[in-house]
Order: C-alpha cells, then structure tokens, then sequence
C-alpha cells in the first residue's frame, strides 16, 4: 500500500468513526422512543430493534401528558419577540457604531467583546435581582429581554457586513435630505438580508434549545416551554425512558428540520461576514 492510499483509509476511518459516535446517541433515542413499557422492563438494549416500528403510542402521551401544545406555542412568541428585538437592536447598533463618529467609540466596542467573552452564569445573581425588581419574573418577558439585551454575537455578524456596504450610498442619500433613520431604513437595513438570515437562524436555534434561562425566570407550568415541558418528564415519568425519549424526539425535529432546510444560509452568512 502506496502512502496516499494509508492517509485515504485512514481518512475514511476516521470519519466513519465520527459519524457512528454521532449518530449513535439520536439512534438510541429514537428507537427507544418506539418501545413499549414491557419492552424497557425486560431490559433490551438502547439499540435494539422495537417489536413494533410504528408504535407511536409514547408520542401521544409525550404530547398530551407533556403540555407540549402550550409550549410549543409558548417557545413561538419568545422566538418572534426575541429574534425581531435581536435583528432590530443588533443592526441598529452595528449601523450607529461604524457610520457615527462619538468620543470613547473604540472603548464602547472592546467592552462589547469583552461582555462577549463574560460566562453568562457569573453575572447570574444580579441579572436576577434586576429583573427580579422590574417585575418581569415568572413572566414572558423576562427571557425576551434575556435573549435581545445579551446577544453581542449579533451585534458583530451586523457590523461585518454594515462595514462592507459603500459609505457613498449614505452620502448620497444625505444629499436627497435623508436623515440617519431614513438612511438606515431605506438603505442599510435592506442590504443586511444575509446576515439577518444567518442571525435569524442561529439566534432562533438558540432560543429554541435554551434550557436554563426560561427554567430559571418562568418556573409557572403555564409558561413552560419545549426545553422545560421536556424537563417535567423527570417527575411523573422519571422511569419511563420510552416516554421521555418520545418527548426529545418531538422537540429535535423542528429544529432538525429547520437546519437542513436553511443551513447554507447559515454557512454562506458566516463565510462572507468572515471574510468582509
């Protein structure tokens, strides 16, 4: 064997082995979702085959029992606050930071990077105590703020693309008597679709799979959404891993579906924003 022939086997190994480490856990979920509650009490393997392939029995229950209905619809009106706050706030300010000049302009952009590199948990407490005193806990609107407030990656995928847009277009327009929102609405905001797409994507996913701050802030069963209806699982049916896995099939698939539809969105957004 030649030694570009060892270097393309082992290529090829290598990349088997990391696609069944990744499959492996979805696989196990899925299968076990289709089980019924006599096939888990006799012990069979996470991957063995169920008796009946179209058991869809555990889904039902899952959905029912879950409230997933309520969550779903829950997770909808966070994600379209959320994401329109996010698109609005972040290309407002990447808009103000490179086309404005102001005093301490290069300070206010480090300490975005900074707040950037900040692990969300240290500053837990006191994002509590103040939201906690304006009076959004347990309410909607506190993971809204969470998500549009904290979310300085946007911030900088807009910057990357407002610097790419020609400043002539402004000047232009400033001699048509556009003022500065004038010029944002008509002319900025509509040349940033593919970072808008790529933010929309991103953030939406995001939200979507976050766990800790709608845990965190809306502990109301009726304000539950997907990532903590599934987490409630762990009460009622702590032992039945048919139905908690039925309940984690019904949440991937929105955001599976999603990605495969709209990934090169995703990959074409942060390939030009790099390389602008």
């Amino acid at each position: 064997m030649t030694r570009r022939t060892v270097a393309r086997t082992l290529m090829y190994a290598s990349l088997i082995a990391a696609t069944v480490v990744v499959l492996l856990p979805p696989a196990a979920v899925v299968l076990t979702s289709l089980k019924s509650e006599r096939e888990m009490a006799n012990g069979s393997g996470a991957l063995a085959l169920p008796e009946d392939l179209l058991n869809l029995s555990n889904y039902a229950t899952a959905f029912q029992d879950g409230r997933m209905l309520p969550a779903f619809a829950n997770t909808a009106v966070i994600l379209l606050l959320a994401i329109g706050g996010t698109v609005l706030i972040g290309s407002m300010t990447a808009y103000a930071i490179d086309r404005f000049t102001f005093r301490f302009k290069k300070p206010v952009v480090a300490l975005f990077l900074v707040a950037a590199l900040v692990p969300g948990v240290t500053t837990q407490v006191a994002t509590f105590q103040i939201v906690n005193s304006l009076g959004m806990f347990d309410s909607i609107w506190a993971p809204v703020v969470l998500y549009m407030g904290t979310d300085i990656v946007s911030i900088y995928i807009f910057l990357q693309f407002v610097r790419s847009i020609p400043v002539s277009l402004d000047e232009a327009a400033r001699l048509d008597g556009a003022n500065a929102f004038t010029i944002y609405r008509r002319i900025i905001f509509p040349l940033l679709k593919p970072a808008i797409a790529t933010v929309v994507i991103v953030k939406g996913i995001t939200t979507y799979n976050d766990f800790y701050i709608p845990f965190l802030y809306m502990p109301s069963e009726d304000l539950g959404v997907i990532s903590t209806s599934l987490f409630r699982f762990k009460g009622p049916f702590g032992a039945h891993w048919e139905t908690i896995s039925a309940g984690a099939v019904l949440v991937i698939l929105p955001t599976l579906i999603v990605f495969l539809f709209l990934q090169r969105f995703i990959y074409n957004g942060f390939t030009k924003g790099a390389t602008r």
